[in-house]
């Protein structure tokens, strides 16, 4: 990937200039929560768990964050073994520590606690070669909130068709 800060360069996609390529995404946690606030995280990886990261076998799907003892800690999200790997490799299922400055932290912890909000990991992604974690601070969502959700999608699908086969 080649990164090009102020140069425009022929050939070369915004993703590659910025230095950003997303390694998963968790699609489900926009269906089940409204995401009120985005933070970005670093995690605490072994070298094969980056490895198998860049390989994409990582699913968030069931993912979710903790604080414990001022510590923001990730549980759930699996990240396969490296095939590669050998005695080096870490259970795929562990809890994992996010890196973040105290004071986001202390904020964070006191939003989840008071009024009822959760942490859910959003993406996984490389930032010039170093991984990084979008969290999310998150309200559930009620049944008929996800029934509106789908209506606007669809509505805005038809819209857009409609528009496309006018021009």
């Amino acid at each position: 990937m080649l990164y090009y800060e102020n140069f425009p360069v022929k050939g070369v996609t915004s993703t590659e200039k910025t230095g950003i390529k997303i390694a998963a995404q968790n699609r489900k946690a926009y269906h089940e929560y409204f995401v009120e606030e985005k933070y970005e995280a670093g995690i605490e990886l072994s070298g094969t768990e980056v490895k198998s990261i860049r390989a994409g076998t990582l699913n968030l799907k069931d993912a979710w964050c903790s604080i414990k003892n001022g510590e923001l800690l990730v549980n759930q999200m699996h990240i396969s073994p490296y095939d590669h790997g050998n005695i080096f490799n870490r259970d795929p299922m562990r809890v994992r520590r996010l890196l973040m400055h105290k004071s986001e932290i202390r904020k964070m912890q006191a939003l989840v606690q008071q009024q009822g909000y959760a942490l859910i990991p959003l993406s996984v992604y490389f930032r010039n070669a170093r991984v990084k974690l979008e969290i999310g601070l998150c309200k559930g969502k009620k049944n008929y909130d996800k029934r509106e959700t789908a209506a606007k999608r669809d509505a805005q699908r038809e819209m857009d068709r409609a528009r496309k086969e006018r021009y």
